[in-house]
């Protein structure tokens, strides 16, 4: 970018020309006294749960010692917010005074920039402050590199048009977008309702008399289980019954990971399936990411992992739970990752019937009651799987039922591929309209508007001479004082981000 012709009355310069670049920090956590006062604290989480564009409080907050500990620091109204790490990239505006932990790195504008336009400049800009941030366990973007971030900067009149012109356009965008998304919304919702009772026989067209008593639970009554209730389980159609998935599958076996010198990206004898290999329309994608193992490996280490075309895999470590698909016949053997379970159906249930109930909001549910979570991951035990309990209609109604289903399964798959398709067109139009507004042709430029190449001279110009780093530092601990005077003692510290009128 720095090689680009700028229009004329833009300057080139960085982010530390036009205001001064602060870090946040964090009070212990184990002092309770640090916590729950009237100072405002902002965490990325906050933003990743509430990702307005002007920020007031966060869902913590500290006492008056709890900021003395630490290096944060108090940042006025319309201070802009740039998540530095985990992730890099979020951005949003003070709304009033507060501070932030050291996720962040916070600009606070001078009188050359406007704030919303550094706000969307940041989001312009992300992929390249990206591409600067280092670090093994998770990138962070230092202060020093952060204030060094180019900056093509308009005359401050430009900069008021460039914004509004810009939240023009997005937002009609975002409105589109979001009712795109809405759509796909209730139309999964509408699918996962017709899934659920297509399972539990509850469908309109099946034609089905509902069974009295508990006479679909009469294959489970001598059997037990640590994980499922089964006397809780609702009541099936006549003819229709729970069984465990044990009595109705001749394998339940789960996946293995051999080490890594023993699989081979792209080309092998046998074909290694893991989750992202099944995809949430219930097909297997092998295109993604292609894996083999040799023969030796499938049919000595991992001879008990083997799948043959038929047989049905789901996943057992989630979120999501419930991607399932029958195996296709494309290769006659195949292997699975220790993530991956394979159901291979006996006589009473056919393949794409075993598959359908694996995929129902119902057994899904069930399965997440039982799974171990950790660091918000679904772990599903193989044993649980054996007896988890399937709804088994008669093979003909299985069949008839996997037909109906199947068509309104395909309208919601088409569907969400041509959602997929409209999300990404949208993020290609949003980054060219930024492109657009940021290389100075969204907007016209006007020959009144005056250079900020002048305002920031004038700027320094009036700096106080023999401005040195303690004079600075003085300065900011009064205006700091200033601005924990002026937080309101009764200010909310569980209200969750506002977003502000512009």
């Amino acid at each position: 970018m720095s090689n680009l012709e700028l229009p004329a009355g833009w300057v080139r310069t960085s982010l530390a020309d036009v205001g001064e670049v602060v870090s946040g920090a964090t009070p212990k956590t184990n002092i309770a006294e640090y916590w729950g006062g009237d100072i405002p604290w902002i965490t990325p989480d906050d933003l990743s749960k509430n990702p307005a564009k002007r920020t007031k409080v966060g869902r913590r907050s500290l006492t008056r010692s709890g900021y003395n500990s630490c290096s944060t620091r108090i940042v006025p109204p319309e201070s802009v917010l740039f998540s530095s790490r985990a992730p890099i990239g979020y951005v949003t505006i003070a709304s009033d005074y507060l501070c932030t932990n050291q996720g962040f790195k916070t600009i606070i504008p001078g009188p050359a920039a406007c704030a919303d336009y550094l706000y969307w400049y940041l989001q312009y800009k992300t992929p390249d402050i990206i591409a600067n941030a280092s670090g093994t366990t998770f990138k962070e973007i230092s202060g020093k590199k952060f204030a060094e971030t180019e900056l093509l900067l308009p005359p401050l009149a430009e900069q008021y048009r460039i914004v509004e012109a810009l939240e023009d356009h997005l937002s009609r965008l975002d409105a589109a977008t979001e009712a795109v998304t809405s759509a796909k919304r209730r139309l999964n919702s509408f699918s996962a309702s017709v899934l659920n009772r297509t399972t539990l026989g509850i469908s309109s067209t099946a034609g089905f008399v509902p069974g009295t008593g508990n006479s679909s639970h009469a294959l489970l009554q001598n059997l037990s289980s640590r994980r499922f209730e089964y006397t809780a389980l609702p009541p099936l159609p006549e003819g229709w019954f729970w069984r465990q998935a044990s009595d109705v599958c001749t394998l339940i076996s789960s996946g293995s990971t051999p080490k890594a010198h023993l699989m081979h990206a792209g080309s092998g004898d046998v074909p290694f399936l893991k989750v992202y290999n099944i995809t949430q329309d219930g097909q297997v994608d092998f295109t993604n990411k292609p894996t083999y193992i040799d023969r030796e490996t499938h049919e000595i280490h991992l001879k008990r992992s083997r799948v043959r075309p038929g047989d049905v895999i789901t996943n057992i470590v989630g979120p999501p739970l419930g991607k399932t698909a029958v195996v296709p016949n494309q290769h006659p053997e195949w292997n699975i990752n220790q993530a991956i379970v394979v159901f291979r159906s006996g006589p009473d249930i056919q393949p794409e019937w075993l598959a359908l109930i694996l995929q129902s909001p119902t057994v899904i549910e069930m399965l997440k009651k039982t799974a171990k979570a950790t660091a918000g991951q679904f772990n599903i035990a193989l044993s649980t799987c054996r007896e988890l309990p399937l709804p088994i209609p008669p093979r003909d109604v299985q069949l008839e039922l996997v037909k109906q289903s199947a068509e309104i399964l395909e309208i919601s798959d088409r569907f969400n591929k041509q959602a997929a398709i409209i999300s990404l067109r949208a993020k290609k139009f949003r980054q060219a309209v930024l492109r657009r507004a940021f290389l100075g042709k969204l907007v016209p430029q006007s020959p009144a508007d005056e250079p900020p190449s002048i305002l920031l001279d004038r700027i320094r110009a009036e700096q106080e001479p023999g401005d040195s780093k303690a004079q600075r530092a003085t300065r900011r601990r009064q205006g700091e004082t200033t601005a924990k005077t002026s937080l309101a003692p009764s200010a909310p510290t569980t209200t969750v981000q506002q977003e502000l009128p512009l």
